[in-house]
C-alpha cells in the first residue's frame, strides 16, 4: 500500500460544521434525485415483471457497498471517499483511477443534472439558460459553506420525499381500482409513441435491471467524500449513511412497487415519465405538475450533492498532486474547496452550452460500479481491529461490483472503458514526465 500523505497545512485543512443530520441530508439529497424519477423505465425494460427483484439485489449491493464505506470513512475520515481509501490501502494506481472516474463521469452528471432539472421546470428554449443559472446558483450556495449546502439540501429533500408519498399514495388508488399491473394509464399519460422492446430475458435482465438501479442508490459516498467536515467522524459518519441508506431504501421499495403494481411492465418500460404516468393512472391530474417540478427540483438536489462531492475529491486529488495545486485552496472564512468547487461549476456550465448529456452519461453508472469495488477491495485489506463489518459483506459488495458492472449495455461499458483508458493514459504520461524530471508521486 502507498505511504500516508504528508499532512496539509492547516489552512488548508477542512473545518469539520457537519453533524448528523446535516450528513443525512446532503446523502439523502444526492440519492433521491432525478433517477428515482426515471429509473423504473430503463429498468423494467430489462427486467419486466421482475423489477422489483432487481430492486432487492441493487439494495443488497448497495447495503455491502455501504457498509464498507462507512468503515472505511472511520479509519480515513478525510475528503476523497473511495479516492483517499484505494490509495492509502491499494496503492497509488487504484485511488487514482476511483477518483478520475468519479470525477470526469459525475462532472459529466452534473450537466446532465442540471439540463434535467431545466427540462421539466421551463420550456425548450429556456432550458440552456436556466441550466447554466442553476449550476451558478449552486455553486455559490456550496462556496458560502458545506452547513448551506446541507440546509438546503434538507429543503429540497423534505419538498421531494413529500411529493414522493403522493406518488405512492397515487400508485395505491390506481392499483385498488384497476388490478395490479393494469397499465390504466390516464388520458395524460407521456408513454411513448414506440411500444416497449420487451424485457430482456431471464436473469440476465435482472441483474441489468439491478446495475441501473443500484447508481440511484449510489449517493450515500457523499457523506464519505465529506468526511473531513464530519463533527466527531467515527460515529456520525456510519450512522448518517446507515440512516440515509434506510430512508432511501424504504423510499425507492414503496415507488418502485407502486410504479410496476399501477401501470404493469410494459407501460412501465414504454414510460418516458413513469412517475407522472403513475399518478395518471390514478386520475389525479393534478398532480402531475407537481411531480413534474418536483423530478426538477430533485435533479438540483443531486446537482448540489455532486459539487460537493466532486469538489472534496478533487481537493484530495490534488493534494497528492494528482490535479494541479491550485485546487488544495481552502477559503479561509468559509472553509470549503473553493478554487476546486469553481473550477468543477466552470466545466459543468462548459458542458451544458456545448452539449446535451442527458443521452450520454451511461459511463457513470459503469464509473460508480468501479469506485465502490475499490471502497470494498480496500477494506478487505482492514484487520480485524477496525472492522465494522463482517469481511464477507465487503465480499458481497465487490463481486456484486464486478456481476453489475458486466451486464451494463454494452454503450455503457464501451464509454466507461474509454474515460478509464484516457485517464490511465493521462497519468502513464505525466509520471513519465515527472521521472525524467527526477521526482514525483509514485
Amino acid at each position: 500500500m502507498s505511504a500516508s500523505p504528508s499532512p496539509s497545512p492547516s489552512h488548508d485543512r477542512l473545518a469539520r460544521r457537519l453533524g448528523l443530520r446535516d450528513a443525512v441530508a446532503i446523502g439523502l439529497a444526492a440519492m433521491v434525485g432525478a433517477g428515482v424519477f426515471a429509473v423504473w423505465a430503463p429498468a423494467a425494460q430489462a427486467a419486466g415483471a421482475w423489477l422489483l427483484a432487481g430492486l432487492a439485489i441493487a439494495a443488497v449491493v448497495a447495503f455491502a457497498n455501504a457498509g464498507s464505506t462507512a468503515q472505511l470513512a472511520v479509519r480515513y475520515p478525510e475528503a476523497g471517499g473511495a479516492y483517499r481509501y484505494g490509495r492509502e490501502r491499494l496503492g497509488a494506481w487504484p485511488g487514482f483511477l476511483a477518483g478520475w472516474g468519479f470525477v470526469i463521469g459525475k462532472t459529466a452528471s452534473c450537466a446532465a443534472m442540471a439540463l434535467t432539472a431545466a427540462a421539466y421546470l421551463v420550456p425548450p428554449e429556456w432550458q440552456k439558460p436556466v441550466a447554466v443559472a442553476a449550476v451558478a446558483v449552486l455553486v455559490g450556495v456550496n462556496v458560502l459553506g458545506v452547513t448551506r449546502t446541507a440546509r438546503v439540501a434538507s429543503v429540497i429533500v423534505s419538498a421531494v420525499v413529500a411529493v414522493l408519498v403522493v406518488v405512492v399514495a397515487a400508485g395505491v388508488a390506481a392499483i385498488a381500482g384497476a388490478g395490479w399491473g393494469a397499465g390504466a394509464a390516464g388520458p395524460q399519460a407521456t408513454l411513448t409513441t414506440d411500444a416497449a422492446a420487451g424485457p430482456v430475458a431471464g436473469a440476465y435482465g435482472v441483474l441489468q435491471a439491478a446495475a441501473l438501479i443500484f447508481f440511484a442508490f449510489a449517493g450515500y459516498a457523499r457523506i464519505a467524500t465529506l468526511g473531513e467536515e464530519v463533527r466527531d467522524p467515527a460515529r456520525t459518519i456510519p450512522r448518517a449513511i446507515g440512516v440515509a441508506f434506510g430512508i432511501v431504501l424504504v423510499v425507492y421499495a414503496a415507488v418502485g412497487t407502486a410504479a410496476l403494481g399501477a401501470l404493469g411492465p410494459a407501460s412501465l418500460a414504454a414510460s418516458s415519465a413513469p412517475l407522472v404516468d403513475v399518478v395518471g393512472a390514478a386520475g389525479w391530474l393534478w398532480a402531475e405538475p407537481v411531480v413534474r417540478v418536483a423530478a426538477g427540483v430533485a435533479a438540483l438536489g443531486s446537482l448540489l450533492a455532486l459539487i460537493a462531492g466532486i469538489g472534496r475529491t478533487s481537493l484530495a486529488m490534488a493534494r497528492d498532486g494528482e490535479l494541479p495545486r491550485p485546487l488544495t485552496a481552502v477559503h479561509p472564512r468559509f472553509g470549503v474547496p473553493h478554487v476546486a468547487e469553481l473550477t468543477v461549476g466552470v466545466a459543468v456550465i462548459v458542458l451544458v452550452l456545448v452539449a446535451d448529456l442527458r443521452g450520454a452519461i451511461g459511463f457513470s453508472s459503469f464509473g460508480v460500479l468501479l469506485y465502490y469495488l475499490v471502497a470494498n477491495a480496500s477494506a478487505l485489506t482492514q484487520p480485524a481491529g477496525e472492522r465494522l463489518v463482517p469481511r464477507w459483506l465487503s465480499w458481497v459488495g465487490a463481486i456484486g461490483c464486478v456481476v453489475l458492472v458486466v451486464t451494463l449495455p454494452l454503450a455503457s461499458i464501451a464509454a466507461g472503458v474509454a474515460v478509464f483508458v484516457v485517464g490511465a493514459a493521462v497519468r502513464a504520461i505525466r509520471l513519465a514526465i515527472v521521472r525524467r524530471r527526477g521526482g514525483g508521486p509514485e
